[in-house]
């Protein structure tokens, strides 16, 4: 296992990972929302402190590009970007819907994001394949493909209709995780946010428009 940090800041928690030598110190704040800007590089320190680890120990860096929120995505962007730079580093892209994928990985499973007013972010998978791109869908088309044999999953708790259960999966196990399959594959490259739909601000000013 190569040494690296991450970072999530792509929900209402925030999420860092240092990991050296296979061991690993992170930082979870599980309300976090609007607050990514000013908590995300103490955690950061306190992370690599519990590690034992400086940043040019580090062999890659990662960031979650999304899908989740426009803001909160930047900001673990513009951090990550600012390290890798730094120190002459690679980067390693982890989408939201990796995290909990990767968490366990038996059978079909989508991996949802709250986007508010009974919609969600959603991607599929077959194991550790995306075998439904990311997807914008309401709670109705959410239901449906659960018929098709897809298992709910999510990092926070949701509730999906009247019976239908989500499966919550834990962030930082997850990210440790996704990190682990994603860099055995090289996955390696741009760190390019992921926004599955427009902005409300895009939204509104097409609608003028």
């Amino acid at each position: 296992m190569k040494n690296y940090l991450a970072v999530d800041t792509s929900g209402n928690h925030l999420c860092v990972i240092a990991c050296k030598d296979g061991k690993i110190s992170s930082v979870f704040l599980p309300d976090c929302a609007m607050k990514h800007s000013v908590s995300v590089m103490p955690a950061v320190d306190e992370a690599l402190k519990g590690a034992d680890m400086s940043l040019d120990e580090c062999d890659f860096f990662a960031a979650v590009v999304g899908a989740g929120s426009f803001t909160g995505i930047r900001i673990g962007i513009s951090v990550i970007k600012g390290f890798c730079l730094a120190y002459q580093k690679p980067a390693l892209p982890v989408t939201s819907f990796d995290v909990m994928a990767y968490n366990k990985t038996n059978g079909k499973v989508l991996c949802l994001v709250d986007a508010l007013h009974d919609c969600y972010y959603a991607c599929g998978y077959d194991g550790e394949k995306v075998v439904y791109p990311p997807a914008y869908l309401t709670e109705e088309e959410v239901l449906a493909l659960t018929n098709d044999g897809y298992a709910l999953r999510g990092v926070s708790a949701m509730a999906i209709g009247e019976k239908t259960a989500v499966e919550t999966v834990d962030p930082v196990q997850g990210l440790a995780s996704a990190i682990e399959g994603l860099s055995a594959q090289n996955r390696f490259g741009e760190l390019t946010a992921l926004y599955v739909r427009k902005s409300s601000a895009e939204l509104n000013l097409e609608e003028k428009q």
